[in-house]
């Protein structure tokens, strides 16, 4: 708006006096559109023909205002005071705000003035600079010598962590923000790495993951975090770097290795009778060969599914080792292990038969020499052969509704249609995982340890479809990261020292697991809702005759503080697992093989315990400098 006042009288401009009384004699309103302003000076025109001066030629429609008022002034000559108001864009229709992609402007100079000083950006790169321990990537990494300097592995760490927090993975993805993203080009401070860069350094995780998540746990435990009275365990399925169509039972396993061997045999014949005997023509160095051809992935398949069948038989004859002990010791030995249970009942069939056989030559000895010696037998008939006697029979009987038991368990798998055991030769270390709601991923399962406010104190990656057997290895992990917690809190009573208690579902529940060391444990013996129902009723849920331990288990669930108690197991476990695969986007491994693959888990589950300092505000600038470098 602008505003042009002008005062005259006879002898000259005067100012008006208090009191003075105003008078509108003229008032006029013009409106300047966009047909007068669109026309090359057709605004000014439309100003300068009512004796207004030209203003704002910008070419958006204009309201004009402009009139003539007189001040009446007693005893005195007339004044009279003329104004002039501009007012775009009143009383009319918006136009559109003008983009002038040729406008010179200056960005500013400083980087740290290109995001405000609140961004979480700039807390993430202190704590990986200046409180976090990186010496694990530095190490890998080579300095001095001739050629280019290197990039700065906590810059690159401080990418990888910002990329995998708003869940991008990709690392071409990585490089393009590194151009684009003004956060990224915070984080890279005028260097730009490329996806291979990238790549490379996530692909060399293995040793350096492992601290790293060590660090970032002690960072949380020193900015007041980690409560340790209530932990969960739980697991959850991740999906590989591979695709199930990958997988080959070991029978195409076999044929495909046989494949590739006769290729290499005719290869090398006709290469002999090209070069001559061991010459290819096209050697090259040594060091220069790699393992990771899809001979050597098919190679190490059909070893783990042999080593998988010889570790099945092992356990099998275990069992059946252990089943025979008792059984020889008059101690109780229950039902036979299934895998052995036709092996041990045509062992039982042959002592028996055994048994009668050398019943019937004894009598038939005894009965000899007594003839030889008196001329007559053996008062009372001669015992029943094998076929005829009873235990005998029994024992055959045994035998047929064993067999016909495992026929029947071998018709019902088939029925329904259950995976065969199969490699893949994309990534020979990972599994079929069965999922919930039904159907398998290609993948692996991890496991992980939860503190009550959020953070993943300890974690691994494994290809068991079950999580049974990690029940012991977790809790010995979770009780080494409470130690390292109890030791970096800023003031060391603030929390009672070690984990109060462990809360897991029914799939950790064995008597193994219940009476092992450790701390307190809740394992649900059957699903939540049954035992709330037990809990209502008084009623028992849940596994029937396992033994001691679960009977316990099952009727302490029964009470209102154990049930109570589990109600926060599903909080506590699967919201970590939550925030990873929805929130931040993490549901599909980009490494390859066991190793990588647990490494780059670990470093996401870092990145999760770093995100829950920053959103729950314990990270922030006050807390970072309060902290010793």
């Amino acid at each position: 708006m602008v505003l042009s006042r002008h005062q005259r009288t006879d002898d000259g401009p005067v100012p008006p006096a208090r009191g003075d009384r105003v008078v509108p004699v003229v008032l006029v309103v013009r409106t300047v559109g966009r047909r007068d302003a669109g026309r090359p000076g057709g605004r000014a025109r439309a100003l300068a023909g009512h004796g207004m001066p030209s203003a704002n030629p910008s070419g958006v429609p204009s309201l004009v205002l402009y009139g003539l008022f007189q001040y009446c002034v007693l005893g005195a000559a007339r004044l009279w005071w003329v104004f002039v108001i501009f007012w775009d864009d009143w009383g009319v229709a918006k136009g559109y705000r003008p983009v002038e992609r040729d406008q010179l402007m200056l960005l500013p100079p400083d980087m740290r003035e290109w995001l405000p000083a609140g961004h979480p950006v700039w807390l993430v790169i202190r704590a990986v600079g200046e409180h976090l321990d990186t010496s694990a990537f530095h190490a890998g990494r080579k300095t001095g010598g001739a050629g280019a300097a290197g990039y700065d592995p906590d810059m690159l760490v401080t990418v990888l962590v910002w990329a995998y927090a708003h869940g991008i993975t990709s690392s071409r993805r990585v490089e393009e923000l590194c151009r684009t993203d003004v956060a990224f080009r915070v984080i890279c401070g005028g260097n730009l790495p490329d996806h291979v860069t990238i790549a490379r350094f996530r692909a060399d995780f293995a040793g350096a993951a492992g601290p790293f998540f060590a660090a970032v746990l002690r960072l949380c435990a020193q900015l007041g975090m980690g409560r340790l009275g209530v932990v969960a365990l739980d697991g959850t399925k991740i999906a590989a770097s591979a695709s199930k169509s990958a997988n080959r039972s070991r029978d195409r396993l076999a044929e495909l290795a046989e494949r590739a061997v006769a290729a290499h045999a005719e290869a090398d014949a006709a290469e002999d009778a090209l070069f001559g005997p061991g010459v290819a023509g096209d050697e090259v160095p040594e060091d220069a060969w790699r393992p990771g051809s899809r001979d050597e992935r098919i190679a190490a398949a059909l070893a783990s599914l042999d080593a998988e069948r010889a570790a099945a038989q092992a356990a099998d004859q275990a069992k059946a080792a252990g089943f025979r002990a008792r059984r020889q010791a008059g101690q109780r030995t229950g039902p036979a292990p299934a895998g052995a249970a036709v092996e041990l009942a045509q062992e039982k069939l042959d002592r028996a038969v055994a048994a009668q056989q050398a019943r019937c030559r004894d009598w038939d000895a005894r009965n000899a020499a007594k003839i030889a010696k008196t001329g007559t037998g053996l008062a009372g008939p001669r015992p029943a052969g094998p076929d005829g006697y009873v235990r005998v029979r029994q024992a055959q009987a045994h035998l047929d509704k064993v067999r016909a038991r495992a026929a029947a368990r071998a018709a019902k798998q088939e029925q329904q249609d259950r995976p065969v055991p199969v490699r893949n030769i994309t990534d020979p270390h990972s599994r079929l995982m069965p999922v919930r709601g039904g159907g398998f991923i290609q993948g692996y399962n991890a496991q992980n340890v939860t503190s009550q406010d959020g953070l993943i104190i300890a974690t691994a990656l494994t290809n068991d479809s079950t999580d049974c057997q990690w029940f012991e290895p977790m809790i010995r992990a979770a009780q080494n990261a409470a130690a390292l917690i109890q030791a970096s809190r800023p003031s060391p009573g603030q929390e009672a020292a070690g984990i109060g208690m462990v809360l897991a579902d029914a799939g950790y529940c064995s008597e193994d697991n219940l009476t092992a060391a450790g701390p307190d444990r809740i394992i649900a013996t059957g699903k939540r809702r049954d035992l709330e129902k037990a809990a209502r009723t008084g009623k028992r849920a849940g596994r029937n005759g396992t033994g001691p331990a679960t009977t316990a288990m099952a009727e302490r669930l029964k009470t209102p503080e154990a049930i109570t108690a589990y109600r926060h197991r599903g909080h506590i476990a699967e919201t970590p697992h939550g925030h990873i695969k929805h929130n931040m986007g993490f549901r599909q491994l980009s490494l390859r093989g066991k190793p990588k693959a647990t490494a780059e888990w670990t470093f996401t589950a870092a990145v999760h315990n770093l995100l829950k300092a920053l959103t729950a505000s314990h990270l922030t600038t006050q807390a970072l400098t309060a902290l010793p470098a």
